[in-house]
């Protein structure tokens, strides 16, 4: 029997089993909550699977309550079957607080261990385990029926909890587990012991279908077999826009359909309000289309005039993704607000209206946000960028909105007070209360869309605002469901900010592409739409978008007096979304919708959200928009603004810079080759898309000790030891540099060459693994070690002092390229505390703490920071 049909049969075989219905008694399994239709659907749903040995995945959309689902599951078990565990919780830390609350309220004869903690807490918990144990002599008891922890947790105390024969485990967010390379991955698979699993998700499929095999290995190792066997079979599936055969494609989502259909329980809550087993308020979507505003568009013509050599090579696939990556982000942020740009705010720096007028986005949430606030409504709003955040604050303080913030540099316990501060209802029938509250309450909840983890109930907003999108879809699609879930009393409106006529409207159709996937192979009759079938998965990368500016009319953004919606007409557009939620019913296939100021004032009514943009790589046009711009740009008279201060040469002489740089850069590659020598620089290769949105392991944590030792920190744990040095090629003496040095004798050695080969500039990052190791403890766990050498200060002898301070730009920069490194390694990062020697430098720590934490929470990496004993009272 081939693949494709072991595991039809396999399919098939467990839908024969299910026919057994037998009925629960839902009043046996000890549970005080009133279970939801679709929650004693799904419960009912995990017995069966477990009766027939299947282990399976609760793919329920976010808010539907999956907790409270395993939760019963477990006190099922317990009760009904007479297996008092051990049963194994995995989990985010940002959500344990969640379970242990709602076991306690809802199975409170269900005794659940919270193994959570630092180090001397968890060996606490240890002993009081072990002691137990050995209190009960022959009989294996245990003093707890299921023990929650983290996956951190589970990593670094492997040891001792692989020793458990785990009747049951439960992995919650296990989109933690989509990819099979990962030391989570692996560690659970070959040294814990648990038979049974249920893995939980609300997104089962993010990017392609490597993530789904990954997660449905994990479940049925033996049913699905190797990645390469999947993949070879549905490879049409898995990238449907490379001109297969679209029948095949179809009878391969509905092979794909089947097959999860017996391994996983999905379910969305509109499709369980169309059934009528839920009762959710409604959703409506609504993306509103801003202008550039005349400082926008000359930011915007300015990037790309300076970018123009790399626009004219990108057809010939030449740059790298870096700079692709460079390019988008500079024309999102002209989207964003010109201001992220230095020496653009006008002197001297002082909050006013010329924040707001500098940014079409901002002129429309100025207006949205007033009228919010008179209706007594309360908003989340999103935003990718920090920076991004900054601004928005001072707008908020400039119209002295009451609001909190939560970001990746918010400490953690100002994060849970953020929380409960904004979550806080008033007493119901108390005016006085209910006048205080109105004082004290923050009216805007500001977040980073990948601050706060998965999870998080923000249930007292009814109006979500994303004023920037995420790179990922799914990441805003999670920070939706923050609002719209069970325990929201409110029709929920979701406002989606994108700029018309950009880069930003080319990301946004790919993004609506990009979930097509999804919808694909776990959503409901979705292939019965006529032409959908053409649109899933992904079809490109940065590319595609650079491809895309051919679809926007240049002449018209360098043209000051364009159509630019007027006052009127943004005002008229904002009023349009505030109607929808209370008036019009959408249908459904009209459950997003578009509104463009520009002739909103003539009666226009808001148009479905339909994806028309070409997936294709148009190179043609795209070459033939840049020579027209091009063109323009030489006849043109105008001064071009310059960005950050810098002089712009003309294109003649850019293309010739550029070619010798290529030059000189291949001759020195040449050179480096024929002596034999390799760069260690880390490369820029950040791609958002592919990172581990829903990790929660993204924190700076405070340790004592040597930080060329993280395996007493980071046991079996592969690690990343950070050290900033300079540029002169010179390695140091005494401190770090001994410690290093007495590491591995190869760090000063690759330090040294690297200047040698003058491979030593501000901003590298060079990267080298450790294979022998003097410690000890480090040699048995046989983890991967890495030294980071960041070179973040110059060295000029000439200096009264030769040795700068630390470039806080350039430290930034390293960070970013160590925390993606660790990221993909799945690595933590081990660092002394710099930029703080004695209190005069005070403010310069916390500038670096906060750039810590930020790129922490932005790549779900975990960051140690350490001190010296002595310390200790600073």
């Amino acid at each position: 029997m081939d693949y494709k049909h072991r595991l039809i049969a396999a399919a098939k075989t467990i839908l024969a089993g299910d026919s057994d219905d037998s009925p629960v008694n839902f009043s046996d399994i000890n549970i005080t909550a009133t279970l939801k239709p679709h929650q004693v659907e799904g419960v009912s749903w995990l017995i069966r699977r477990y009766l027939l040995g299947v282990n399976v995945i609760l793919g329920d959309e976010m808010g539907l309550g999956k907790t409270l689902q395993a939760i019963s599951f477990l006190s099922y078990l317990k009760a009904c079957r007479n297996i008092p565990g051990p049963f194994l919780v995995l989990c985010p830390l940002s959500v344990t607080d969640g379970w242990v609350s709602e076991t306690a309220s809802f199975a409170p004869k269900l005794r659940l261990l919270s193994y959570v903690g630092d180090k001397d807490r968890r060996r606490s918990l240890r002993r009081n385990i072990y002691d137990h144990v050995k209190e009960e002599g022959d009989v294996i008891s245990f003093p707890f029926d299921v023990l929650l922890t983290t996956y951190d947790i589970a990593l670094m105390d492997q040891d001792f909890l692989s020793q458990f024969p785990w009747y049951y485990a439960v992995i919650d967010e296990a989109q933690r587990l989509k990819n099979p390379s990962s030391v989570l991955y692996n560690v659970l698979r070959e040294h814990f012991v648990m038979p049974r699993r249920l893995l939980m998700t609300g997104t089962p499929i993010q990017n392609n279908l490597t993530e789904l095999w990954a997660l449905m290995h994990f479940c049925m190792p033996a049913i699905f077999g190797t990645r390469e066997q999947f993949l070879s079979t549905f490879k049409e599936a898995g990238d449907p826009a490379r001109g297969h055969d679209a029948k095949k494609i179809k009878e391969q989502f509905k092979i794909l359909r089947y097959i999860l259909g017996a391994l996983m329980l999905r379910r969305t809550k509109y499709m369980l309000m169309e059934s009528g087993s839920l009762m959710l308020p409604p959703l409506t979507e609504i993306t509103l289309m801003a202008p550039l505003v005349v400082l926008q568009k000359k930011v915007y013509i300015s990037i790309l005039r300076k970018e123009l050599p790399r626009l004219v090579a990108i057809a010939s696939g030449t740059p790298s993704h870096q700079s692709l990556q460079n390019i988008v982000m500079q024309l999102r942020k002209a989207c964003s607000h010109p201001y992220l740009f230095p020496g653009i705010e006008p002197e001297p720096y002082v909050e006013g209206e010329h924040l707001v007028q500098a940014s079409g986005k901002l002129v429309i949430l100025d207006q949205l946000l007033q009228k919010l606030h008179d209706s007594g409504h309360r908003v989340l709003l999103f935003a990718q960028m920090t920076h991004t955040l900054d601004i928005l604050q001072d707008f908020l303080e400039l119209r002295k909105y009451s609001y909190e913030r939560l970001d990746g540099s918010i400490r953690a316990e100002e994060r849970f007070a953020a929380i409960r501060s904004f979550s806080k209802l008033a007493a119901k029938g108390d005016p006085d209360s209910k006048a205080q509250d109105d004082r004290n309450d923050a009216f805007v909840f500001m977040i980073s869309t990948r601050a706060g983890g998965v999870g998080l109930n923000l249930v007292a907003a009814d109006t979500v605002i994303f004023y920037e999108q995420d790179w990922n879809p799914q990441v805003d699609k999670q920070a939706l469901q923050r609002a719209h879930r069970i325990g929201q009393m409110n029709h929920v409106l979701s406002v989606n900010l994108v700029t018309a006529r950009t880069v930003e409207e080319v990301i946004m159709r790919r993004a609506d592409r990009k979930l097509q996937l999804s919808h694909n192979v776990v959503g409901e009759n979705v292939m019965d739409h006529e032409g959908k079938e053409n649109m899933g998965g992904e079809v490109g990368n940065l590319r595609a978008v650079i491809f895309g500016l051919h679809k926007f009319d240049l002449t018209e953004m360098s043209d000051e007096d364009s159509d630019l919606p007027s006052n009127i007409e943004m005002d008229a557009a904002v009023k349009k979304v505030l109607a929808l939620r209370d008036g019009r019913k959408l249908d459904n296939d009209d459950k997003k919708l578009e509104i463009d100021p520009r002739g909103i004032s003539d009666g226009h009514d808001p148009t479905p959200s339909s994806v028309t943009f070409d997936p294709g790589l148009d190179e043609a046009s795209y070459l033939s928009w840049v020579q027209k711009f091009s063109d323009e740009s030489r006849e043109t008279n105008d001064p071009v603004m310059e960005l950050e201060n810098r002089r712009r040469l003309p294109e003649e002489k850019l293309f010739k810079a550029e070619a010798a740089r290529k030059k000189a850069e291949e001759k020195k590659l040449a050179k480096w080759e024929a002596l034999g020598y390799r760069s260690l620089a880390v490369k820029d290769h950040i791609n958002y898309a592919d990172m581990d949105i829903t990790s929660d392991s993204g924190n700076v944590t405070f340790v004592y000790g040597d930080c060329t030792q993280p395996s007493k920190v980071c046991p079996s744990q592969p690690t990343i030891i950070f050290s900033c040095v300079d540029d002169s090629g010179t390695w140091g003496r005494g401190g770090l540099f001994n410690s290093l040095a007495k590491l591995s004798e190869s760090i000063p050695k690759a330090y040294e060459r690297a200047s040698e080969f003058d491979d030593l500039h501000l901003g590298d990052l060079h990267l080298l693994e450790i294979t022998e190791d003097t410690d000890e403890e480090s040699k048995n766990s046989c983890t991967p070690k890495w030294v980071a050498l960041a070179v973040v200060q110059s060295y000029s002898p000439r200096r009264k002092v030769p040795r700068s301070n630390i470039s806080m730009s350039d430290l930034e920069q390293c960070l970013s390229k160590a925390s993606s490194t660790a990221a993909e390694k799945s690595a933590s990062i081990h660092m002394p505390r710099i930029g703080y020697q004695d209190a005069s430098d005070r403010s310069e720590w916390y500038a670096v703490e906060r750039i810590l934490r930020k790129h922490a929470a932005m790549y779900g990496v975990k960051i140690y920071v350490y001190y010296f004993k002595h310390s200790a009272s600073s």
